[in-house]
Parts: structure tokens; sequence; C-alpha cells
């Protein structure tokens, strides 16, 4: 087997630098860092070497993690003992380096200074021999975080290793992390882990801060937003968490359903009590969130959602700076100014809507349905061509009920004007700028059609 062709520009990484921790348990928390230590670690990332990057970010990890108490740490190598060869690889090449033991941050930081990469992946076996890594204890919460750029070169299965490994009580939590490369390619780790795609160096650290923060918080929490059957089967929404005694912002997740239709697992602090808003249109909120450490935490809360479309009839994608105003029926408060042939999705109930077409179109008592997209249509617009003989005021009005009613007014500085407007019976009321008697006002009337050009000349 080709060992390149299996490689993929990805790290696969779980270290943070500058996160904000909570005071553990008297439980132990051991994490056994298993670190790509092969050839293509010396391959260019951005300006620097992806080995050059990774040992940066360890090295400030180990330094954050020396700072916390109940917490060991122990580093295993793969892929830094025998140098790769073409059609040569040592599928053996994985030690464990520093064992697990406390305050041993510097052994760490000291082997990985001095580690060369120069061999081959074989991450499945480094996976099954880090089962040996953990010695016996009673009150340990046993993690395991991979480090790698590379898929298994082994022709090995780390699925199976990675379940071999649960169910010896070895909580493995992969991070995929791709640079630069399309999240297809990170298919192969959906076995053992979540995804993430890092395209600067600053984005890997955003990634790396929530990948620390789950490692070491064994509280957890999924928010089941509920339909109008009360089943958990709303999603797609971003769920902000806020320290209700600070005000601070502390998480942001956008919500989603797991493979088996589930809400998501999240994990958070669980020492601050909590504001949650759900941006859910308009959005929902839940205050005095008190969160039970060490256990799994549920928050429900009812945010059944339909969905409003606005189309001109005929009209394709014309006209999409048409704004179409929801507004609460009970305060007036404006929720939302959706574009004219679009699609968006609202908590259900009636709400007012104003159409900014010309002239404006008002309807009141508009419904949104559970998991249905109401559609409102209207007239494809004409055109209407205002020419003036000269600079003047100028107004337009249509006629409801045999009263003039107001569309718009032209601009003083223009003889020429093109206008859509809905069909229908318009009058265009104008006088010269430069007259100033009443009597040399001017009025005529013209009809717009669907889809056709009028020109109306004064």
């Amino acid at each position: 087997m080709n060992v390149f062709s299996k490689k993929l520009s990805v790290f696969l990484v779980f270290l943070c630098v500058g996160f904000s921790l909570f005071a553990q348990t008297a439980e132990t928390t051991r994490i056994l860092f298993i670190f790509d230590g092969s050839n293509s670690m010396n391959g260019q990332w951005q300006e620097q070497t992806k080995i050059k990057v990774a040992k940066k970010l360890m090295y400030e990890t180990m330094d954050e993690l020396s700072k916390l108490e109940n917490i060991e740490v122990a580093l295993r190598l793969y892929g830094h003992q025998t140098k790769l060869y073409p059609g040569q690889q040592d599928c053996n090449d994985t030690k464990l380096e520093v064992p697990f033991g406390r305050d041993n941050y510097d052994k760490v930081k000291m082997k990985i200074n001095s580690l060369q990469p120069k061999g081959t992946t074989p991450i499945a076996r480094s996976l099954e021999f880090a089962a040996q890594d953990f010695p016996s204890c009673e009150n340990c919460r046993n993690v395991i975080i991979l480090i790698t750029d590379g898929i298994e070169a082994c022709d090995e299965d780390p699925c199976a290793v990675a379940k071999m490994l649960r169910e010896k009580g070895i909580e493995v939590r992969p991070y995929v992390i791709g640079i630069a490369m399309d999240m297809e390619s990170l298919k192969d780790f959906k076995c053992i882990g979540k995804s993430y795609d890092a395209s600067t160096e600053e984005s890997f650290r955003d990634v790396m801060k929530v990948v620390m923060s789950e490692a070491l918080n064994n509280t957890t929490v999924q928010v089941n937003l509920l339909n109008t059957k009360k089943l958990p089967r709303e999603t797609d929404v971003a769920l902000s968490f806020y320290d209700q005694k600070t005000g601070e912002l502390k998480y942001t997740f956008m919500h989603t359903l797991d493979r088996k239709n589930r809400p998501d697992t999240m994990w958070i602090d669980p020492l601050s009590t909590y504001r949650m808003v759900v941006h859910t249109t308009p959005k929902k909120e839940v205050r005095d969130i008190k969160l039970k450490p060490g256990e799994h935490n549920t928050i429900e809360l009812s945010a059944p959602q339909g969905g409003l479309e606005f189309r001109i009839l005929g009209a394709g994608n014309s006209y999409t700076d048409i704004k179409c105003v929801l507004r609460d029926r009970e305060t007036g408060e404006t929720i939302n100014a959706q574009r004219m042939n679009s699609a968006d999705t609202y908590i259900v109930g009636k709400y007012d809507v104003e159409i900014l077409s010309l002239p404006r179109i008002v309807m009141t008592d508009v419904k949104v349905e559970q998991s249905k997209t109401n559609t409102i249509q209207i007239q494809q617009p004409g055109l209407a061509n205002v020419n003036l003989p000269f600079f003047g005021i100028v107004s337009i009005f249509t006629t409801e009920k045999g009263e003039r009613v107001w569309v718009c007014n032209l601009e003083k500085e223009k003889l020429n004007y093109q206008l859509g407007l809905q069909p229908g019976e318009y009058t265009v009321v104008y006088r010269p700028a430069r007259k100033k008697s009443s009597a040399y006002t001017v009025t005529k009337e013209f009809t717009v059609t669907p889809g056709a050009t009028v020109e109306v000349n004064l």
C-alpha cells in the first residue's frame, strides 16, 4: 500500500490554549496524549510546519493543565523511531514515552521538544496499546486525545479498536480538525469521533478550546426543542448560554440532531446559573438553569416552527430587493424583514405582514403552522417610466373605494423615473418646481400590467 496516498491534510487534535475550566471533583481525570511523529508532520501548513504548530500548542496546553487539580497526563508517540522509506513502514513504531504521573508536564514538553518526525501512521495499533497505558484506578476518568495529520496507514481498523477501548472503560473522544481540506475526507473518523474544519491557526485554536473543555468536563447537556406534539424534533438554530448573574456570554452552539434523530450532547461548566436564548424567530428564552455536576442534564422548551415563503408570480428570482416585514400581532414589534422570493422559519403562530412593494401590501393574521410552509404570492409588478418636462414636485397615487391613496413621492431633481408598481390604476400628480401657483398642477392616469412597461409622459 502506498502510505502517502492514504495521508490526509488533517489535524486530529485535543488540546487547548487559554481555556477557562472549573474545579473538578475528587475524581481524577487521566488524559493520554497520542501524538503523531510520522514523516508527514514535517509538511508545511500556513507559514510553518505542522509539527511546529502542534508542538507550540502542546507546550501551552501542558502549562494550562498544570494549573488544575486532579489531572494526570501521559504521552504516547508513534511514527518517531523508524524512518519511512518507499514500500517500507514499521507498523509497530508506537511507544509510551511518558507514563501517567502527577506534575509530569515538563517531561511531556521535553519529549515533544526532542521529537523528529520520520515514520508511518499506525493509529489503530497505537490505540490498542494505549489500553495498557492506564494503571488500575477506582476513581478515574480515562480520556485519550489523539493528535495526527493522517489516517491509518497499516491496514488496521481504528474503529474496532476504539470500540474495544470503550468496552474497557477507556473514554475515547476523538475530534478531527481538517486543515484546508473538504469534510468529505474526514468520514473515516466518524466511527470514533467528531470532525471539525480548521483553515487557519486561529480557527484551529478556537476548536481546541471546545475539545479540551469537553475532555475535562463530565457535565453534559441536551436541549430538547419541542414541536406542537411535544416531541424534540426542532433543530438547526443557535443556542446562547449566558451567566445569569454577570450577563457574560459563556457558550454558543448550533443545535443539531444526531444520526439517531436525538438532540446532540453539549459539555457545559455546571458552576454557573444560566440564561439560555434560543435564536428562533422570534427568539425563545429560559432562565434560572442550574445543572447537576457530573450528570447528563436535559433542558426542554416549546419551540414549534413552520415556514413562510414569499413569491412573485412568474418572476423567478427577480425583485429580491423587495422586503416582507413580519410584526408581532400584539406589540407591533418588527420580527424580521424577509426578502421576496425566499423562505424562512418562524415560531408557530399568527403574524402581521407588510410587503414593501409599491403600493405596500398589508396582511393580518398570517399563519405559520407546524412543519408546514405557508406560501404567499403576489402579482408580478409592471414598470412605469415617468418622464417630466421640467424638474418638479411629483407624487404617485392609486384609488381605493373612491379615495386617493398615496403610493410614493419622486425625487425633485430628476426628469426620468422607472418604478416597479403592482398591477392597477394609478395617477401621477405633478407641478413644475419653478411654478409657484397650484394652477400649474398636472395629473395623468395610467395603468400598470404584470411584467409590462408603460410610458407616462407629462
